[in-house]
């Protein structure tokens, strides 16, 4: 099966063309997604046709989990999308589980360097994240890991995340802390966990554990919630230059309601593997 590796930020995929999901997704997953044995990934993409979009998008974690939506990912179709001639526009729709998402194509002639994503409108209901909180007001809780209670700001871009606001990102313990929220009995359907500094009103310094994936070098649909969550708490702005690991977003929660991502997606290389024995 031919693939392309590429990734946004740093936040990589493999990225497979065809007409419809092979048998077992998830078992091909975990195995090319595996840095020693297979290609190496935060995930697998599969490019499809679409009824309702230009393509369709279907993402799956290395641990052979289904996202809902991932905007690196995203973007990385958008471009693939365009420089493999399957649209010819540089504004386009990716139908994702997530809903269908508008994004246009930053770049020269026939090569795409920046894509900007309309992410839709944050969701802020608790059932609808979800999160076991009450209805009403800020959608926000506490939650006990690595032994001590975190503050947290639920948001979904489609996907589950739980925003933490700390004073030093770098010496925050990611690993330990952000394992045992994703897991909390609290998101039924396990929860990405943000670690997010503020530096001003329109800087944000953030690192993320990604359900499924473990600490990531960025994350889209991450970014996203955490600016919706610094705005909500009077933390940040709504126009946010949002600095991962990997890189830097700008993200801006308009006056539309809307979430607007910026930002790069790279093809690394191409390969062709196997079906796993």
């Amino acid at each position: 099966m031919k693939f392309v590796k590429m990734h946004g930020l740093g936040n990589d995929f493999i990225v497979v063309e065809g007409h419809a999901l092979p048998l077992d997704p998830g078992a091909l997953a975990r195995n090319w997604c595996d840095r020693h044995f297979g290609i190496g990934a935060d995930g697998l993409v599969f490019v499809l046709p679409s009824d309702r979009a230009d393509v369709q998008m279907r993402i799956f974690n290395a641990d052979g989990s289904e996202a809902e939506q991932c905007g690196n990912a995203v973007r990385c179709v958008g471009k693939y999308a365009f420089e493999r001639g399957l649209v010819r526009r540089r504004d386009l729709v990716v139908e994702t589980l997530a809903g269908v998402q508008r994004i246009v194509l930053g770049g020269n002639g026939s090569r795409v360097e920046e894509v900007t994503v309309d992410m839709g409108e944050p969701i802020l209901e608790p059932g609808r994240i979800p999160v076991a909180l009450a209805e009403g007001g800020t959608p926000s809780g506490r939650v006990e890991a690595a032994g001590r209670e975190w503050a947290f700001t639920a948001v979904s871009m489609g996907n589950p995340h739980a925003v933490i606001f700390v004073d030093d990102v770098e010496g925050t313990d990611v690993r330990g802390v952000g394992s045992e929220v994703e897991t909390n009995r609290l998101f039924p359907n396990r929860v990405n966990v943000e670690f997010v500094e503020t530096l001003d009103p329109g800087e944000i310094r953030v690192r993320v554990w990604e359900r499924g994936c473990g600490e990531t070098l960025a994350c889209g649909t991450g970014a996203c919630a955490a600016v919706v969550a610094g705005a909500l708490e009077g933390r940040s702005g709504r126009k946010v230059r949002v600095h991962l690991p990997g890189g830097t977003l700008k993200i801006e929660w308009a006056e539309d309601g809307r979430v607007y991502m910026t930002g790069p997606a790279v093809e690394v290389f191409r390969g062709e593997i196997g079906q796993p024995d």
